[in-house]
């Protein structure tokens, strides 16, 4: 396994650092606290989230504040799982 260098961890904190500043500039406080209490639970679920919201701010796809029943359709739309129907 690789150690990072030192620079690799400054790039990530400061992904980290901008990726905080994006969320609260885009979630009402209602959502923030939703990310928080997801965060408990399935951590793994909330960083990709964030990535997500991230890359919507950066695409330009987001049009305003999200609030919590906007952030519960887009929990919605990750977590779907597909069916797979098998016949035979």
């Amino acid at each position: 396994m690789t150690e990072l260098s030192q620079e690799d961890i400054q790039k990530m904190q400061q992904f980290e650092m901008m990726k905080k500043t994006v969320i609260r500039k885009l979630l009402t406080k209602d959502a923030i606290e939703r990310i928080g209490r997801i965060k408990l639970v399935k951590p793994d679920l909330a960083d990709q989230l964030e990535l997500y919201l991230v890359q919507l701010y950066q695409s330009g796809e987001i049009k305003g504040m999200i609030d919590d029943k906007q952030l519960k359709e887009l929990l919605n739309l990750l977590t779907t799982k597909k069916r797979f129907n098998i016949r035979r």
